[in-house]
């Protein structure tokens, strides 16, 4: 249990590179609100709270199995969890923001994961598409400018060996 995060897990981190690559800032773990939100969007007042399976039981998901030893202490401490959550969702609701639920299952699905992350950011969508152009622009480039290099290079190396041979 003492390898066992509650801050800055691997989800955690994934959604926060990727909200960042998208030109979101945000704040985390803010005591302020309840439950210390772990993705904090000020601007768009949202709340993005990123859960493992098996701790907050995701309903319908593989990961969200009791354990069978000592089931019956797992059990109740896993049912506090879902209605501690639920009553953070709700005041966080209640005092005007907007929150999504990112489940750790869906981090596999980028699809997935935008559509929910879309629920709380609703220019989510165009940000994605720009940045998607972006990089493919960006790909040209880099791609244009390894062959620069790699030209430039097989030219040098032509003159390297064409001295060696005295021509």
């Amino acid at each position: 249990m003492s390898r066992v995060r509650g801050k800055d897990t691997e989800p955690e981190r994934f959604v926060r590179r990727l909200l960042h690559q998208l030109g979101y800032r945000f704040r985390l773990h803010r005591r302020d609100l309840p439950g210390r939100p772990d993705i904090v969007l000020p601007l768009h007042r949202a709340v993005i709270l990123v859960h493992g399976c098996f701790w907050h039981q995701h309903p319908g998901c593989s990961k969200a199995t009791v354990p069978k030893t000592n089931s019956e202490s797992w059990e109740t401490k896993l049912n506090r969890n879902v209605g501690r959550d639920k009553e953070n969702i709700a005041a966080l609701r209640k005092a005007g923001w907007k929150v999504a639920t990112v489940w750790e299952c869906e981090l596999t699905d980028s699809k997935a994961l935008l559509s929910r992350l879309s629920e709380v950011l609703p220019d989510l969508r165009r940000r994605s598409e720009h940045l998607q152009a972006l990089a493919s622009k960006l790909a040209g480039v880099i791609e244009g400018t390894n062959l620069l290099r790699a030209e430039a290079a097989s030219s040098v190396v032509r003159v390297r060996i064409s001295r060696q041979q005295g021509k």
